[in-house]
């Protein structure tokens, strides 16, 4: 039971970027991007990357075959993220996102655990 609460909780903290891929006016929102910047489309391909990651969250959550792979894909998003925001001096404008990464991580530990260790 534990092990599907951390998959949903890894999805819902990966649902919200996902979202703008399907309301780009969420970009906006989010990151103060607007539709006529060229940002805003590269903005909104990561949005479809975002969908991937949540949908390995969905999967892995109810199946224990993709767990391993998921664990990998999540990892890189989430640790790429926090090693750039840390690395670049912690931008504020970015620390809610870091926040939220953050809190997600003993998720992320304990998933890892059950899919390579037991």
């Amino acid at each position: 039971m534990l092990q599907l609460i951390s998959w949903l909780v890894l999805a819902a903290i990966h649902a919200m970027p996902a979202l703008a891929f399907f309301r780009p006016a969420t970009l906006t929102t989010m990151y103060g991007i607007e539709s006529a910047n060229p940002l805003f489309l590269l903005m909104q391909h990561r949005a479809a990357l975002f969908v991937a990651v949540f949908l390995m969250c969905l999967w892995a959550a109810f199946d224990e075959g993709p767990r391993r792979a998921a664990t990998f894909v999540v990892a890189i998003s989430m640790l790429s993220f926090l090693a750039l925001y840390f690395l670049n001096g912690s931008p504020k404008a970015l620390k809610t996102i870091a926040t939220v990464d953050l809190i997600g991580l003993p998720f992320l530990a304990f998933v890892a655990w059950k899919s390579f260790f037991t």
